[in-house]
């Protein structure tokens, strides 16, 4: 998605990732795959639970969040919810549904 930058600003959308790793992490992470959008840190994993993208403690990958993104309108409400199996397509996704939302 981040080579999308520009799309998602043309359509005026901000665009926020979080993981549980660390400040450190993050941005070495960022830097190294070239990830141009806001990475914020979750290490006590406060966010992923109230957005409910934290795993069951005995799952294999609990330390990692749910692939979940969310299309958060101007004042904060969640218009749409979305599983991410593959990042391929997703930004098209995204976009799409809100240029939908936009002409609905």
């Amino acid at each position: 998605m981040s080579n999308r930058v520009a799309d998602f600003a043309a359509a005026g959308c901000s665009v926020i990732g979080m993981s549980f790793d660390t400040v450190t992490d993050n941005k070495a992470w960022a830097e190294d795959q070239g990830f141009e959008f806001r990475l914020l840190s979750d290490e006590d994993h406060h966010i992923g639970r109230s957005y409910e993208v934290e795993r069951e403690p005995d799952d294999q990958y609990a330390d990692f969040p749910l692939r979940v993104s969310y299309l958060v309108d101007p004042e904060g409400v969640i218009r749409k919810t979305f599983a991410v199996s593959g990042v391929a397509d997703h930004a098209d996704s995204v976009l799409d549904a809100l240029s939908a939302l936009r002409t609905s």
